[in-house]
């Protein structure tokens, strides 16, 4: 796991240096990293009320939004907190899922939950809820640490927070040769600031989540190690109807 600000120890730890282009019969590929936004894409998908469509591979959905034969996608970063005020069942699913995204070759970059106090403005009701910290501050610096160490040609940003617009801003206006593609989750709007700062834009679809589900048992290259699917995350029926 990395957590902020151990981030700057990334290339280090998942062999991400500036790396050669990627050729293909000839023809110079693109390099593609992807920055998903964790808790984003999570309740995104909840509104879905499809719990099997969370157990989502990553660098499957990453490759859907690839150009064909000429980009190559080099790395997956997942941007998320554990969530330590909820059930312990929740809390399992999630550890679950972050590690089966490790064993696929996702690299998990965490920050945390901080509590916060609210009140209901119409009973003063008061309770302690809980706020999550650092996700976007970690995606803007990756993504301008990424861009100074020339790791990617375009970036996806999995997310529609338009607090990432100004890195978006900064990492095009100093890499004028870089393209950057918001992608916003299942059922959210695009976020026009996000919009107005990209290159350009798309949208996951409730397809591309269907076709793009971890296995039941997740295995390591050396298959020593392996992460079971949750049985909340298990398909409601043995047959997914994918959509059209």
């Amino acid at each position: 796991m990395i957590s902020c600000p151990a981030w700057l120890a990334l290339c280090g730890s998942y062999g991400l240096r500036p790396v050669a282009r990627f050729f293909w019969g000839g023809m110079h590929r693109q390099r593609v990293s992807c920055f998903v936004d964790g808790l984003n894409l999570y309740h995104a998908t909840s509104f879905l009320k499809r719990p099997e469509l969370q157990w989502v591979d990553l660098r499957s959905l990453s490759r859907i939004f690839l150009k064909s034969h000429s980009e190559e996608l080099s790395q997956v970063f997942y941007f998320t907190a554990y969530a330590e005020h909820v059930s312990e069942f929740d809390q399992k699913c999630q550890k679950a899922y972050i590690q089966a995204l490790e064993l696929m070759g996702v690299a998990p970059i965490l920050g945390h939950f901080k509590k916060k106090n609210r009140k209901c403005p119409s009973c003063n009701y008061r309770w302690i809820g809980h706020e999550e910290k650092e996700t976007d501050v970690n995606i803007a610096l990756s993504l301008l640490n990424l861009a100074y160490q020339d790791t990617f040609d375009r970036a996806l940003v999995i997310s529609n927070d338009s607090d990432l617009a100004p890195a978006i801003q900064l990492v095009r206006k100093q890499f004028p040769q870089k393209r950057i593609t918001t992608i916003a989750p299942p059922h959210y709007f695009h976020s026009l600031e996000l919009i107005d700062a990209s290159s350009d834009k798309t949208k996951i679809k409730t397809k591309h989540l269907e076709r793009c589900l971890l296995p039941p048992v997740v295995t390591d290259a050396s298959r020593l190690i392996s992460v079971n699917r949750p049985l909340e995350y298990a398909p409601r029926d043995s047959t997914i109807t994918v959509s059209k």
